[in-house]
């Protein structure tokens, strides 16, 4: 999931170039650009997308973004959302432990409603400074929450630190990493509001690969290329992936618990962090046809 492209729920005339975009997956808003008006219409254009042929068998993934739990949209986007095309339910504002398992309760009741067999996952929007305090216990209230998402311009504007301050946005990247880390789900990166400042995007991108984020948001279709290009990996990190998980094999096979691979020396959370980069490398069709012949016989 290197890149989030966001789509309107209001405008469906958008859905078809979205689902033939690069993006890895698709944020449908129902909440922030969308008008209080408009949320019924933008909802069940989204039940139709999500009930259509057009998704199924889909390999992107399908994230929508609902209204807040103190909303009076929240139930009616869960009721009409979860269908079995959807793979997240982005929850924005949580603040508490309590916040996540009353959506992870409203999604059961919308599965067993709908017939979605499998499990709708949450991603959580930590946007505010009490929710980031308490990260890594909202990432830790509900096996269902998977990830965690920083938004920086919710958390930042409010209390005056400037959106483009570097190293504002480094400790935050920071501590978000860390709190995922601590209960074990993704970290993932905010939008950049500035469409036409690509090097500001990319940079803020690679600080945000750096920190072991999974991807970044894009709100708009010009910023897919530069979110996949950061976070793809480089062929020369695949190639000594590889041959970390080779030594792997080997080392395990003689009891050896430390060695070297070119010139760096590794033990298991590097063996961990190969595996991972060798698995999501596999998944973008990057190993050569040597790297998945030595990786068949491990």
């Amino acid at each position: 999931m290197r890149s989030k492209l966001f789509v309107p729920a209001s405008r469906p005339e958008l859905f078809a170039k979205a689902l033939a975009s690069a993006a890895d997956a698709l944020s449908f808003d129902l909440e922030d650009s969308v008008a209080a008006e408009r949320k019924r219409e933008a909802r069940d254009a989204l039940r139709e997308l999500l009930r259509s042929n057009d998704v199924a068998g889909h390999a992107k993934v399908l994230i929508v973004r609902v209204n807040a739990l103190d909303t009076p949209h929240f139930n009616a986007d869960i009721d009409a959302v979860v269908q079995p095309g959807l793979d997240f339910i982005n929850l924005p504002k949580p603040e508490s432990g309590d916040d996540v398992r009353a959506a992870a309760s409203a999604i059961d009741g919308a599965e067993r409603a709908n017939g979605v067999t499998r499990p709708v996952k949450l991603l959580l929007n930590i946007e505010s400074p009490k929710a980031f305090r308490h990260a890594a216990e909202l990432a830790g209230a509900h096996p269902r929450v998977a990830g965690l998402q920083l938004g920086l311009g919710d958390l930042f504007e409010p209390l005056g630190v400037a959106r483009h301050e570097k190293a504002a946005i480094q400790q935050a990247m920071f501590g978000l990493r860390i709190a995922a880390g601590e209960a074990g789900v993704f970290a993932y990166d905010s939008a950049f509001a500035n469409i036409k400042d690509e090097a500001g995007f990319r940079a803020e991108a690679q600080l945000a690969r750096l920190m072991g984020f999974l991807g970044k948001s894009c709100i708009h279709p010009s910023q897919i290329a530069l979110a996949n290009d950061v976070f793809r990996p480089s062929d020369e990190e695949i190639a000594h992936a590889v041959r970390v998980v080779e030594a792997a094999r080997d080392a395990d096979s003689k009891g050896v618990g430390a060695y070297v691979v070119d010139g760096r020396m590794i033990d298991p959370p590097f063996v961990e962090r190969a595996r991972v980069l060798v698995s999501n490398a596999r998944r973008l069709g990057l190993l050569t046809s040597e790297q998945r012949s030595a990786l068949a016989a491990i």
